[in-house]
């Protein structure tokens, strides 16, 4: 592809004002990485990095002033002067700055001995030739390519290779084993399957170890970016078959394998989970492309919600999902009558959610909380499907579920994954009943954001009583009969109710002392 042509790449004007300034410091510039890979690909990306034969951080600032020049207005740059690097913000593209350097590394540590460099070594120490391409922002040869290792060849036949003998790319930094994994991951399609060279995953296997080194930070940072795919399971099976799993999530290994007594087997939970990842991410997209799911924020006064329509994957759901039977292994028994069962799998898994986030430092806040909340509930909606649906169940369910609720319903609806295509058409059919029971009871109940019509201060307020248990138990009692179904969500009937049962307690109201 010639100069002319990939010139059509670089029309955003940002390139220019930057080719503009390199010639003012007479420095050479260049776009490179993952923009240059995604323009041939025709992807969106507005992450643009720039590399110079010279001061990254000189470079922002000269551009910064043109843009300044240019639009009366400040641009802002942000420098990092530990790393050499600067970033600044134009026309809704992030374009980060640095100068061509070249690295070395001590076995024991991640962190590398950095040099000056020109763009050639600059780009040897990139972790793969798809990513390695450069743009030139020079004046005499504007846009032409710059692909010492192959990476235009490598990306039309789907191949993640390194530039370098994969054993120095990977040992220099053993991310690159999982970033490897992540982009085979992000970049196949339905149309083409990226694959990675058999020289890097013998390298992987035989160098699993190094992974040792990494933060757990790192990891979970590429696991997030693999989690949001369209096909997350890919690189599960990746991570598996080149050894990294066990460093990682060796949870996940304990769902491998299939045990059988007298000729009755489970199904493989490995397999079976990935496949729900892999469900999740389709039906996510789906109502993400249909605007049909709905993210909730906190109020201003904290009590109410307010709901935005999603449009990014949730890589939270992407772990409920990834976890949802990870408490199977420790529920697993075998009954001669019925075969295998996994009872209280739910339990267990959500038990074990918070020790996974500890182990990977992953936020214990209410994004693990949400995960927790939706691996314990996985199986409720599926054992409405069982029993006979009442109006009782299902608000319980909304009140257990609350706002998490659609989410929880797209996680259920993806865990049906049987081969029996009778069954599994007649747990849908079951499953859109459970679906619509849930409307209607929201409909009527406002279960969902349920408060109680009975307050601790209301009681205290009728019978003069300071706080204590009492109150925790009329009110408990209160929320139970409104789920039950007993009384509606209505303050008259739940002060009717309230007073019943304060009497039975021997409580007076302070205005009839009788």
């Amino acid at each position: 592809m010639g100069s002319t042509t990939l010139a059509q790449y670089l029309r955003k004007p940002i390139f220019r004002i930057v080719s503009e300034a390199a010639r003012n410091l007479g420095v050479r510039a260049f776009v490179i990485g993952g923009y240059v890979r995604d323009c041939f690909l025709g992807r969106e990306n507005d992450d643009i990095d720039i590399v110079v034969e010279g001061s990254g951080i000189a470079l922002a600032q000269e551009v910064a002033q043109l843009i300044g020049n240019q639009t009366g207005r400040h641009c802002n740059v942000s420098v990092f002067k530990s790393f050499g690097t600067a970033m600044l913000r134009f026309q809704g593209a992030e374009i980060e700055f640095v100068g061509a350097r070249k690295e070395s590394y001590n076995r024991d540590s991640r962190k590398p001995v950095v040099e000056d460099g020109t763009l050639e070594e600059d780009q040897m120490r990139r972790d793969f030739t798809i990513n390695a391409m450069a743009f030139s922002l020079q004046e005499e040869d504007y846009g032409a390519l710059i692909d010492p290792f192959g990476g235009i060849r490598d990306l039309s036949a789907g191949i993640i290779r390194t530039p370098l003998e994969p054993e120095q790319t990977y040992s220099d930094d053993p991310l690159r084993m999982l970033r490897a994994i992540r982009f085979a991951t992000k970049l196949s399609t339905p149309e083409m399957t990226f694959t990675i060279v058999p020289e890097s995953l013998d390298a992987m296997r035989a160098m699993k170890d190094r992974m040792s080194i990494l933060s757990k930070e790192r990891i979970v940072d590429e696991l997030g970016k693999i989690l949001v795919t369209s096909h997350p399971s890919m690189g599960f099976f990746l991570m598996d078959r080149t050894g990294l799993l066990e460093y990682i999530l060796p949870e996940l290994l304990n769902l491998k394998g299939i045990e059988s007594v007298d000729g009755k087997g489970h199904k493989e939970i490995f397999s079976h989970t990935l496949q729900v990842v892999d469900n999740v991410a389709a039906a996510e997209e789906a109502a993400i492309a249909e605007g049909t799911l709905m993210d909730y924020s906190p109020g201003e006064d904290g009590d109410d919600f307010v709901q935005t329509v999603r449009t990014s994957p949730c890589v939270w759901l992407r772990w409920a999902a990834l976890l949802h039977d990870i408490g199977k292994p420790g529920s697993k028994r075998f009954d001669p009558s019925v075969g295998w069962t996994f009872h209280g799998h739910e339990v267990i898994g959500a038990k074990m959610v918070p020790k996974i986030f500890r182990n990977l430092k992953m936020p214990l806040n209410e994004k693990m909380k949400y995960v927790q909340k939706l691996v314990g509930l996985h199986h409720r909606p599926i054992a409405l499907v069982d029993d006979e649906v009442t109006d009782s169940a299902v608000r319980r369910l909304l009140f257990d579920a609350g706002n998490d609720i659609d989410d929880l319903m797209l996680l259920c609806n993806a865990d049906i994954t049987s081969k029996n295509p009778v069954k599994v058409a007649k747990i849908r059919e079951n499953f859109e009943m459970v679906s619509r029971k849930l409307v209607e009871v929201e409909a009527k109940d406002a279960i969902r954001n349920f408060k109680n019509p009975i307050t601790g201060e209301h009681v205290m307020e009728v019978y003069g009583i300071p706080p204590g248990r009492e109150i925790g138990i009329i009110k408990e009692y209160i929320k139970e009969a409104i789920l039950d179904g007993r009384i509606g969500n209505d303050f008259g009937e739940a002060d009717l109710l309230m007073r019943q049962k304060a009497a039975e307690m021997g409580l007076t109201p302070v205005d009839n002392p009788s």
